[in-house]
């Protein structure tokens, strides 16, 4: 069977639609990938076939009615009877539904969030209108599969369908890269993602005046990274604070062991955020770095159940609890950290898709 296979985005960063292409192709689905040009045209190999959309439009909203029409008419042209279309989020929903009803081929919705819940769009006019379409289309849909536990439970109880299959963005597993004998100097706090609004940034920040003999790191780019650099020049600790820009996933991997400890302390400002496991904890914890997370109901699991660090319920709480992790040392987490290396891994997601697509008739 042909996948057409598409998202809203360049593909240059997006690992998760990576390791799913990557996981079918690798258990002989044909794989053909679409995404677009929004932010660039970074260079790209694949081992199967992939093409961007190129977009006219500068303005987000315009962008996203400019690729509903474009994808519609790609994956006209693509599709045929052996085809399965599979969605990644709701930008790109209703083309494949009205492409999957056109030609009675079926459809595998993956919801990376619940983007109706996005801070970005909360209390918007355009809420309402992807609320709607989420509203017409999800409740028909026959395979669905999320990024979280609580995201499953959500559309379930949201919506009224079967409970969607939890895929989880985890990365390949990996040997521990950690060489214990050596420490750094200055201890480094790491931030991974994009520099968007409730990322607990401008809380971050701050709270490096009452952290010693350390440096705070953002590998992103983002609309809030000038506003946190002239905070960070008003607060007086540029000297304590890097921006390392947005960073292509290699860089990336060789820059988080360096890490004494990862953050992801999203605010509640969605349901969305509220019911994440972002993958850069994943990423810490592959790479055997302890991890200060928000208390929300996936994150907190990490620390739970794995013991790989704390978790703040106030940002109150922010400078201490880094502290305690900092005073631990890596060397304190080890077994921990290998532990929840060997469960959140990619290698323990992927019987979950193929036993999806494998209820598919063919």
């Amino acid at each position: 069977m042909k996948i057409l296979v598409s998202v809203f985005n360049n593909l240059g960063t997006d690992q998760r639609v990576e390791k799913v292409c990557q996981t079918l192709s690798e258990n002989g689905y044909e794989i053909e990938l679409l995404g677009n040009n929004w932010a660039g045209l970074p260079p790209l190999e694949r081992n199967y076939p992939f093409s961007r959309i190129i977009l006219k439009s500068k303005i987000l909203r315009f962008a996203y009615v400019e690729f509903q029409r474009k994808l519609y008419q790609e994956l006209l042209k693509k599709a045929d009877k052996n085809t399965i279309l599979l969605s990644n989020d709701l930008d790109t929903l209703l083309p494949n539904y009205l492409i999957s009803k056109k030609l009675n081929i079926p459809l595998v919705y993956d919801s990376h969030e619940i983007f109706t819940e996005m801070p970005a769009i909360n209390g918007r006019f355009t809420q309402k209108i992807w609320r709607r379409l989420e509203q017409w289309i999800v409740p028909k849909l026959k395979y669905v599969m999320t990024a979280s536990e609580s995201y499953a439970d959500w559309f379930h109880e949201t919506y009224r369908i079967e409970r969607p299959v939890a895929v989880q963005n985890f990365p390949r597993k990996t040997v521990n890269p950690q060489d214990y004998t050596e420490s750094n100097s200055k201890k480094i706090i790491l931030y991974q993602g994009v520099i968007n609004p409730s990322r607990g940034l401008d809380k971050m920040i701050p709270a490096m005046k009452f952290i010693e003999n350390a440096e705070f790191w953002i590998a992103g780019d983002g609309p809030r990274k000038e506003e946190y650099f002239r905070l960070t020049e008003s607060l007086g600790l540029a000297h304590k604070i890097k921006f390392l820009g947005k960073l292509p996933p290699e860089k990336l991997r060789a820059i988080t062991p360096k890490a004494d400890v990862g953050l992801s302390i999203e605010e509640n400002n969605g349901l969305s955020y509220f019911y994440s496991m972002p993958n850069k904890i994943s990423d810490y914890i592959q790479c055997r770095v302890p991890v200060v997370v928000s208390d929300f109901p996936e994150m907190r699991k990490v620390v739970d159940v794995f013991e790989s660090g704390e978790k703040i319920a106030d940002y109150s709480e922010l400078a201490d609890k880094v502290n305690k992790v900092l005073q631990n040392g890596k060397l304190f987490y080890k077994d921990s950290l290998n532990n929840a290396a060997t469960c959140l891994c990619w290698e323990k997601e992927e019987p979950k898709i193929l036993a999806l697509f494998h209820k598919i008739p063919s």
